[in-house]
């Protein structure tokens, strides 16, 4: 499986996340398409890809291109987006034709206060204009490929009752909400994004309730979340993307994972050479570290304390 990062840019702002610090909200070039063919093709035995990484994909020019061509070698392909962007140049009838196996849609927020406010640069009205739009187009050939992912923080837990509804209203039928915030495997990111983390204010029963009103309005709710996730007391408890998936970046370099996503902090290597990367000494020290339960600081917001 591997994460594959299309384009390392973003026109939003979002105040979680670390692409609002970059200039211009970009980090480095987009990927090629051929660079992105050469990947696939070199990897016989993948089976699964998530094309995003720091960034909206739809700003890609070669995106649906990197989709079509993903399934056509029948690999079960995911994605992310804004919802921005749907309008322009026909990018929801290029979803419904693309044959994509998942797209996750980010709302994070159940009133134009709290969207807006988290969501820097976004538009409420224009987003749920844009998902009804795509779920109606969708509809015509078939049910709907989406997920509607919501980030509960700080800034929008008062409105978690509304987020299975909302999704019922936007045409999801189902959703996802993330309990924590992302540190990105740098302390400064933990300084902003622990404050505003709600993990430990969400209860079951609140999960129970959240269930419940997404049933009454047609919405499978769904809950993740990162602290505590994995833990070295036994090997099936290890974190597994040392030993079975990757991200790669849209320079083209190999990132241990989705939540560190930017090669600055921790780069594995060429993703031009992966097949060597995979099994060169970098490789080998770092699922190491995780054997041994010595990992690297990047690594240990996601393990037991």
């Amino acid at each position: 499986m591997m994460d594959i990062e299309n384009v390392s840019r973003c026109n939003f702002r979002c105040t979680m996340c670390e692409v609002s610090t970059w200039e211009k909200g970009k980090r480095a070039e987009d990927m090629l398409l051929a660079d992105f063919k050469k990947l696939l093709e070199e990897q016989i035995g993948i089976i699964e890809i998530k094309i995003q990484g720091l960034g909206e994909p739809t700003m890609g020019s070669e995106y649906f291109e990197m989709i079509r061509f993903a399934r056509e070698r029948h690999l079960w392909v995911r994605s992310t987006t804004n919802a921005s962007l749907l309008h322009f140049k026909g990018n929801a009838e290029k979803y419904v034709e693309s044959d994509i196996c998942e797209l996750q849609i980010s709302v994070d927020g159940a009133s134009r206060e709290s969207y807006e406010g988290i969501r820097k640069g976004g538009k409420f009205d224009l987003m749920q204009k844009n998902i009804t739009n795509l779920h109606a187009l969708w509809r015509k050939k078939e049910t709907p490929r989406t997920r509607m992912w919501t980030v509960l923080q700080k800034d929008n837990l008062h409105e978690w009752r509304d987020f299975p509804k909302f999704a019922g209203i936007l045409g999801f039928q189902r959703c996802t909400l993330a309990l924590d915030l992302n540190d990105f495997g740098q302390e400064s990111w933990k300084k902003v994004n622990d404050p505003k983390d709600i993990h430990g204010n969400f209860s079951e029963q609140m999960a129970g309730e959240c269930i419940e009103i997404g049933r009454k309005n047609g919405v499978d709710v769904t809950f993740w979340y990162l602290d505590d996730k994995f833990s070295f007391d036994s090997p099936e408890h290890l974190c597994p993307w040392p030993f079975d998936r990757l991200m790669v970046s849209s320079d083209m370099r190999i990132v241990p994972c989705c939540m560190i996503s930017n090669p600055k902090i921790a780069d594995l290597g060429n993703a031009r050479s992966l097949l060597k990367e995979w099994n060169g000494l970098t490789y080998q020290e770092f699922r190491k570290s995780h054997l041994t339960g010595d990992i690297p600081k990047f690594c240990k917001s996601c393990y037991k304390k």
